[in-house]
């Protein structure tokens, strides 16, 4: 039981965000209005895919160091789970866009780049599946991460920096905490943004477990 306290703890915190982003008031904005409630599904998604990102870094240098197999499934099964928060953040991202900017896809550089980022770990996925090698494949997708990490950040922070971008904090505009992030949304998005990364290392683990367990199958048979 005391090994689960922090699955307890993600359930909670998921399902407090999931009622108290529906229902807790929030501040009447021009443009944005009852939307500004998506901050606390799209923003989080963002952060746990890139905390999961710098778990499967992690355990692919960890692997080129060891070469340990079950370091290698870490750091897939992490990107695997990198990339559903990615396609759930795109997708919420796109309907708030709708709402707010009139178009699903604005030319928004942010935007741009965080499609490019969720394309190029499609890519380890790929490349992992073209190789058969088994210790071949390890070696070159976790080389191949350890490149990918570094770019995915340069895309989602600091080209967008550089141009105009319509998303808060990016181009010269002011993020949310600085004018609008008032103390009832606190009280549900930093709760948000934790629940949402513990979900993410959860799924990991499952994944991992479900991997290790097919490995073993196969080995039998």
């Amino acid at each position: 039981m005391y090994k689960s306290w922090w699955k307890i703890l993600a359930s909670v915190l998921v399902l407090y965000t999931v009622v108290g982003g529906l229902l807790i008031n929030v501040p009447t904005l021009p443009i944005l209005h009852e939307s500004i409630r998506n901050l606390y599904f799209h923003v989080p998604m963002w952060f746990s895919m890139i905390v999961i990102y710098t778990v499967s870094v992690v355990y692919s240098i960890k692997y080129l160091n060891s070469s340990n197999e079950n370091h290698d499934l870490v750091a897939v099964e992490s990107v695997n789970v990198g990339l559903i928060f990615g396609f759930v953040g795109l997708t919420s991202g796109m309907i708030w866009a709708k709402f707010t900017w009139g178009d699903y896809w604005p030319n928004d550089p942010k935007l741009n780049s965080a499609a490019i980022a969720t394309l190029m770990y499609l890519a380890y996925v790929v490349l992992r599946s073209s190789i058969d090698e088994e210790q071949k494949r390890a070696k070159i997708s976790a080389i191949y991460n350890i490149f990918a990490y570094p770019v995915m950040v340069v895309l989602l922070f600091v080209l967008p920096r550089l141009t105009d971008s319509l998303h808060p904090g990016n181009g010269g505009n002011p993020g949310f905490g600085t004018y609008d992030l008032d103390s009832n949304m606190r009280l549900v998005f930093y709760p948000a943004v934790i629940g949402w990364i513990l979900i993410s290392v959860w799924l990991m683990t499952i994944r991992y477990r479900i991997r290790i367990l097919e490995n073993k199958n196969n080995q039998i048979n």
